[in-house]
């Protein structure tokens, strides 16, 4: 593991990354989801894809990367692009799962894969409508400290500046970043995700011209029981391409 300082919009931000495979020839970034942090995606896929030089990322505010400041997904991606620079990688191939699909999406890689991606929005249930009401009622009262009570769980435990952050991402429609997307893309899908359910994997697809779309059974993480299978198509649809 490696920790790089990276200085941006005056701030700095200490961001952790590993690599394996070092001598390929090939890069390959894999970045994760809101709330997780890059030993989750190599544990799942660095068994695999031999011939790619691996680059596992935490994310700024997670894992062992630092964060003091309120970020945009565009400020993401900016931050991943100078630890590139810093690195000599190039953007051959970058996978993204969930919020990290969004970052991958605007690195405008040559290859992108999408493993259950964010950036379609979707309508909130009545439930969840009544539950933010309520707390702006109270907020509005003095009880703002009740705030924990009614925050998604990807949010309870973060603080000021991630939680501001997550407020700012969490509704973003990346529709039309999609549809004008150049990259040649593969999109992989849980089954039973119901944090970024199906038919927001499908509407990509249909946004992506001629991307390639798989579903696999399982929920938002189906990836880690998929990895060898979702490895093996990377390898079958893109290596030959990216070795010439």
């Amino acid at each position: 593991m490696a920790v790089k300082s990276i200085q941006y919009n005056r701030h700095t931000f200490d961001i952790s990354y590993e690599i394996l495979n070092p001598e390929a020839k090939i890069d390959i970034i894999i970045l994760h989801g809101w709330g997780s942090n890059k030993n989750l995606m190599k544990q799942s896929f660095g068994p695999y894809m031999e011939k790619f030089r691996h680059i596992y990322i935490d994310l700024p505010g997670f894992g062992n990367s630092t964060c003091n400041t309120i970020l945009t997904t565009a400020d993401y991606a900016r931050l991943i692009e100078l630890l590139m620079i810093h690195m000599n990688a190039s953007k051959n191939i970058i996978v993204g799962h969930s919020f990290g699909g969004k970052v991958a999406l605007l690195l405008e890689p040559e290859t992108l894969v999408l493993l259950s991606s964010a950036g379609i929005y979707t309508e909130k249930s009545f439930k969840v409508k009544v539950k933010i009401a309520l707390f702006k009622a109270l907020k509005r009262f003095g009880f703002a400290n009740v705030r924990k009570f009614f925050v998604a769980e990807d949010a309870k435990t973060l603080n000021t500046y991630m939680y501001e952050t997550f407020k700012g991402v969490i509704n973003e429609d990346f529709s039309q970043q999609f549809a004008d997307s150049k990259s040649k893309t593969l999109i992989c899908w849980g089954k039973n995700d119901t944090a970024t359910p199906l038919f927001c994997g499908e509407k990509i697809a249909t946004l992506m011209q001629g991307s390639r779309f798989v579903a696999y059974d399982g929920d938002h993480y189906f990836f880690m029981k998929h990895a060898k299978a979702i490895s093996q198509l990377i390898e079958e649809t893109f290596l030959k391409k990216l070795e010439h």
